[in-house]
């Protein structure tokens, strides 16, 4: 029968599952990712566009990830509630989530779309735009065409864990790398042959996510267990409020970094005009490209991280729902010590490596104040890296295994209280140090609430006796 398909979850070995799963979705983020990414070291290493461009990436960057928010919010707790479903054999539910899920995602991406293309000089002055006119001017033409193609986007980003769920973390893997390789090869004729720009950066990121969508599509029409049926496209309120409330916490993490980011973001546009370099004019928008450039490597190390932990959440949710807690503690066990390996790698790369990573990022058109910051960027902003990854694996497992409530509680700490609290308060005593400084802070804090409630999560699932012997 089609409900007994994904047993293999609750009886194969842990490592074999973290591996089929987490790999393909790791992929998966490291490659969507790279839209932004991609787009960034193409723009800065243009001469015609240089740091101007780079500043103006980063100012567009946080409304994309805002339409990330909200996909991630339905496509993972439509993941967590299909796979929940299945381990307890309810097909029928299974299949209501992944129909209400569509409708909703299609909706809001056209919602997204609309209002950012009306409020758009509004929202790129929130987010630091008007560092000087030639970044505003650059933000502007950059975020049109990024906001026609985020209906496209928000929908091949919801998919991606649904298509999961479904037992197919292979071909979500290779949707999303789909989408990503013909931007990368769009990119350099866009910027470089046809000199289009930030118009033909944006416009090249729009055609990927727009493949990545039709993949989405071809799958729905023929999904191998949560396939929708016509009358699962009706609206449940019940179906659609568990969904939800499933995904909220991946909802608030990313949601909650905008807030972090416009207010680093405006941060170093009030300190960056009064230190003595950066407050002249030809300066002025090195600090917002640098601390873009630190972003999206912490952007490419977290993709890794939230892909091992929401490559498991079809594992984790499987064996909740099965009753299989002994199961999910010695995932949990495997997932904490693989994210703080991967932070480790990490920390040694930014510590010893500054000046390469910042190369990537067309440092040499730039002057010495842009490499000399982006070294001391790299150097304090990510110091604590190794605890960003465990707090953020940590936000996941917790969703993944129902407590909606504790993950949520971890994440708006990390993002809210102490992202934002420190990003307003530090800047106050050291300036645009202060920002750097904002980030290990955060982590360090965070982390010690993380432990506790680890210690929570493991005292709870060794309570719970194991219905099978361990595989």
């Amino acid at each position: 029968m089609e409900e007994e398909s994904n047993q293999f979850l609750g009886n194969e070995r842990i490592g074999k599952l973290m591996k089929q799963y987490a790999v393909p979705c790791i992929i998966s983020l490291l490659v969507g990712a790279l839209y932004n990414i991609v787009d960034q070291i193409f723009i800065a290493n243009a001469d015609y566009l240089g740091s101007y461009g780079n500043a103006a990436n980063t100012v567009v960057f946080p409304l994309t990830v805002i339409a990330l928010a909200v996909a991630v919010m339905i496509g993972d707790g439509c993941c967590a509630f299909v796979s929940l479903s299945l381990g307890m054999k309810d097909l029928k539910k299974a299949k209501q989530s992944v129909g209400n899920s569509i409708v909703i995602i299609i909706a809001s991406g056209i919602i997204l779309c609309a209002l950012y293309l009306i409020f758009s000089k509004q929202i790129i002055t929130v987010f630091g735009g008007t560092v000087n006119a030639e970044t505003f001017r650059h933000s502007e033409e950059y975020f049109f065409w990024i906001s026609l193609g985020i209906p496209f986007y928000m929908f091949g980003q919801a998919m991606n864990p649904i298509i999961r769920a479904d037992g197919s973390p292979k071909f979500a893997m290779v949707s999303t790398l789909l989408g990503a390789v013909i931007n990368i090869i769009l990119d350099p004729i866009f910027i470089f042959v046809l000199k289009w720009g930030m118009t033909g950066a944006a416009v090249a990121t729009v055609i990927g996510q727009l493949a990545t969508a039709v993949m989405a599509v071809w799958y729905i029409l023929n999904m191998k267990l949560a396939g929708p049926a016509k009358n699962d496209f009706r609206i449940d309120y019940r179906i659609l409020r568990k969904t939800l409330m499933l995904g909220i916490t991946s909802f608030l993490s990313q949601i909650s970094l905008v807030a972090a980011m416009a207010v680093i973001n405006n941060m170093i546009c009030k300190y960056g005009a009064q230190d003595s370099v950066f407050g002249q004019e030809q300066y002025a928008q090195i600090p917002m490209a640098v601390v873009g450039i630190v972003m999206k490597f912490f952007q490419i190390v977290i993709s890794i991280v939230v892909g091992m932990a929401a490559g498991c959440i079809p594992i984790a949710g499987y064996n909740m729902g099965a009753g299989l807690r002994h199961r999910v503690k010695s995932l949990f066990s495997h997932l904490l010590i693989a994210e703080a390996a991967v932070g480790m790698f990490a920390l040694i790369i930014v510590e010893i490596f500054p000046k390469q990573l910042t190369a990537i990022f067309g440092a040499a058109n730039e002057s010495v104040y842009y490499t000399d910051f982006a070294v001391k960027s790299f150097r304090i902003y990510l110091c604590m890296i190794i605890f960003a990854c465990v707090n953020k694996a940590c936000f996941i497992f917790l969703q993944a295994m129902g407590k909606a409530a504790e993950s949520t509680m971890l994440s708006m700490i990390r993002e809210i209280v102490f992202g934002v609290g420190f990003a307003l308060l530090l800047p106050l005593l050291w300036g645009l140090d202060g920002v750097l400084y904002s980030m290990p802070v955060s982590d360090i804090l965070t982390f010690i609430i993380a432990i506790v409630l680890i210690k929570k999560t493991y005292k709870e699932l060794s309570k719970e006796k194991a219905s099978v012997a361990m595989k």
